[in-house]
């Protein structure tokens, strides 16, 4: 394969020894909060106290993730975004938070999250000036701020790529890995680097990517609209087979925040999103108000078999393997066990679709009988053969979801999940 300048130095870089992330986290997708998509860079406190950047809005999101189920299940990161320090560097170089906003520091909103079970993500950005203006991670501060990560608790950083240069980045992203193993603390990475380089090869190399980093950014930034959604899923299954063997345990594509409880997106649409986030074995990271979310809206995102589905340990992403002229689509996940997910997802914006296959065309073995359960209603649908037809009654910009495992195989039970482990990039 031909190499690029960037990538051939970054070849290069990596067969250096300790370079390789190799922190034995996020062996499945990592879920929880984040703060940006729902409160971006609010940092006005005296006018929005309950919504602004600060630590009691940490703090109150901490004790709804311990206090309203959501711990449980798997939700386990309170994650915060950018525009949490100060706009200065202390006199000895290092990031602070905002006096007024994080009177209690960092280190004490890391030991409050972590008395309740959970764990506590932060923001950087490798460059002059994080997204938002406030003071980046330079070349010459990675090796401090990973430090200053540590000593706060800090358990995932996400690094995002504002102002940096592509030679910056191809230096910097590895810097950071090896940076943050030194430390001796476990942090989940999350690059933002393959977003900033337009997500696809040749700038982008997956494979070396999954030695330096946990969980990647590959796209757009995900905005409270079902039409982002939509671009979104787009993108992910267009160039399904260039990112699909990129993911597994330990490193995974990031398709983007959960949006699920907000504003933009209808019951049917957030059920769709919960539902193709969990086929493409994405990170769980919801971006709503927990104080005030509807009971709708935590039924999808505290739906248990979706979160098994999801945190299975084989890891493999899932694929698009249906279009239809008739505007509905079906994703399939291999998952452990010999089970499977599969999504029929409709586009059509008119009426509900009766849409009528068989496990057969789907390419399930020949011979086989799978016990069905529709992940949503939560009941099972009972024995299927392969080559029995059924029909399913897809919503408009709706999902319906099954659950498959197979009560009777052929000789070779291994089906199409080997054919989902193409060759890495």
């Amino acid at each position: 394969m031909f190499l690029s300048g960037l990538a051939l130095a970054l070849a290069l870089a990596l067969a250096l020894p300790s370079v390789a992330l190799d922190n034995g986290l996020a062996r499945t997708p990592p879920m929880g909060w984040m703060s940006w998509e729902r409160f971006r860079c609010n940092v006005d406190c005296q006018a929005d106290p309950h919504n602004c950047i600060s630590e009691q809005l940490f703090l109150e999101m901490a004790d709804r993730l311990a206090e309203d189920g959501w711990r449980e299940l798997g939700y386990t990161y309170v994650n915060i975004d950018d525009c949490w320090s100060a706009k200065q560097r202390n006199a000895a170089g290092q990031l602070v938070p905002d006096p007024k906003r994080f009177p209690s520091g960092i280190k004490a909103l890391a030991d409050y999250v972590h008395a309740r079970g959970l764990k506590l993500g932060i923001y950087g950005d490798l460059g002059t000036l994080t997204c938002g203006g406030y003071p980046g991670t330079t070349l010459a501060h990675v090796k401090q701020d990973a430090q200053t990560f540590a000593e706060w608790g800090v358990d995932m950083l996400k690094l995002d790529g504002c102002y940096s240069t592509g030679e910056e980045q191809a230096k910097g992203y590895p810097e950071m890995a090896r940076a943050l193993n030194a430390t001796g603390r476990p942090i989940v990475y999350s690059c933002s680097w393959p977003a900033y380089q337009g997500g696809l090869p040749p700038k982008v190399n997956y494979t070396l990517l999954a030695e330096i980093c946990n969980l990647w950014r590959n796209y757009d930034d995900i905005q409270d609209s079902w039409d982002s959604v939509l671009s979104i899923v787009d993108w992910f299954f267009t160039n399904q087979d260039v990112l699909q063997p990129a993911a597994g345990p330990g490193h995974w594509n990031d398709p983007d925040m959960l949006i699920i409880g907000n504003f933009g997106l209808s019951y049917e649409q957030s059920r769709s999103q919960m539902a193709l986030w969990t086929v493409m074995a994405a990170p769980l990271l919801m971006s709503t108000d927990l104080r005030t979310i509807s009971p709708s809206a935590k039924e999808i995102l505290q739906n248990r078999l979706m979160i098994q589905i999801n945190q299975d340990p084989l890891g493999i992403q899932g694929r698009r393997i249906v279009q239809e002229k008739s505007h509905i689509e079906v994703f399939l996940r291999p998952l452990s066990q010999a089970a499977s997910a599969l999504v029929f997802f409709s586009r059509r914006t008119d009426m509900p679709f009766h849409y009528t296959t068989s496990l057969a065309k789907l390419h399930f073995p020949e011979d086989a009988v799978y016990e069905v359960q529709d992940v949503y209603v939560g009941k099972s649908i009972g024995a299927l053969k392969t080559g029995d037809n059924f029909s399913v009654v897809i919503n408009p910009s709706g999902v319906v979801m099954w659950y498959l495992r197979p009560t009777a195989l052929p000789v070779q039970p291994r089906h199409f999940a080997e054919a989902f482990r193409p060759s890495r990039l």
